[in-house]
This record gives C-alpha cells, sequence and structure tokens, in this order.
C-alpha cells in the first residue's frame, strides 16, 4: 500500500471523456464607454469538466508547490462516418492523425489552465509538455501528470 500512495504522489492519470476542446479567446462586450471581457460558456464548461475528472482521480491530493512537472495529453477524436474502411483502419493503427482543430496548443492551455489550484499551484510548475492526437472509436482526452525529481534533469 506504501508503495502505491508514493505512485500517486508522483504520477496523476485520469481522462475526460468526450470530444476533445481547446481553450476558446476571451470575448469583449462594449458597453459605451467601458468594454468587459469573460470567458465563454463552453470553455468555462469544459474546465469544470477536466477539474472534477481530475479530483475523482487525484481524491484531493495537489502536488507541493516545488514541483517540476512533465504533463503528457493524448488527445483522441472520433472517427468520421463517413470514411473508408481501409482509412478507418488506417485511423486506428494511428498511421493517419488528425490535422484538424482544435489546434494541439489550445488543448493543452485548457488542460493545464483548468488543473491551476486543482492539481497544482500554477501552470508554471509545468516544465515539459506533449500534446498528441490521434483517432479513436472512444473520443477522449487522457492526461498524465508526473512529478520529475530533480535528478532525472
Amino acid at each position: 500500500m506504501e508503495e502505491q500512495t508514493e505512485e500517486i504522489m508522483k504520477q496523476i492519470k485520469f481522462s475526460i471523456p468526450g470530444k476533445p476542446f481547446g481553450k476558446q479567446r476571451p470575448r469583449v462586450v462594449h458597453n459605451g464607454k467601458s468594454s468587459k471581457a469573460y470567458t465563454p460558456k463552453e470553455t468555462v464548461n469544459y474546465e469544470n469538466l477536466v477539474k472534477l475528472m481530475y479530483q475523482q482521480e487525484a481524491k484531493g491530493w495537489i502536488f507541493p508547490d516545488d514541483s517540476m512537472l512533465d504533463v503528457r495529453i493524448i488527445v483522441y477524436y472520433d472517427i468520421p462516418k463517413s470514411i473508408s474502411k481501409k482509412k478507418r483502419r488506417l485511423m486506428l493503427e494511428h498511421k493517419i492523425r488528425p490535422t484538424k482543430k482544435p489546434d494541439f496548443d489550445n488543448i493543452g492551455k485548457i488542460i493545464c489552465d483548468s488543473l491551476n489550484l486543482v492539481a497544482y499551484h500554477d501552470d508554471s510548475a509545468v516544465v515539459d509538455a506533449q500534446v498528441r492526437k490521434f483517432y479513436s472509436e472512444n473520443p477522449r482526452v487522457d492526461v498524465t501528470i508526473r512529478r520529475i525529481d530533480s535528478g532525472e534533469i
């Protein structure tokens, strides 16, 4: 049991079910002399889903403030319905990969921003990151957050 606790403290893995979503730009509303920026509702909803999925897996655990973190995000897009059997097979074998939106950087941004004060104090603790895009019959986003020990650098 003690080994398992140490493993959880070094690394957390969780999934966000459903269609991948990227961070949207803030919207601005102009009222005469003033302007107000707000985050679109869809972005807020997805950020809340990311937080919920992390919290279900981590059960309240947060990485220490001095942690150096490595974040790996694997994005699985749904396979288009009108695709040939041959292309479908190539997509499932990861020989054809998505080149569509959302962009990898917007996916990474929404995931990392969502986890501020939930998984870590601030996403500035992320010193290494990777976002990979694939097709799957089960669209989702898989996230792994791993603490890097100073000896690994």
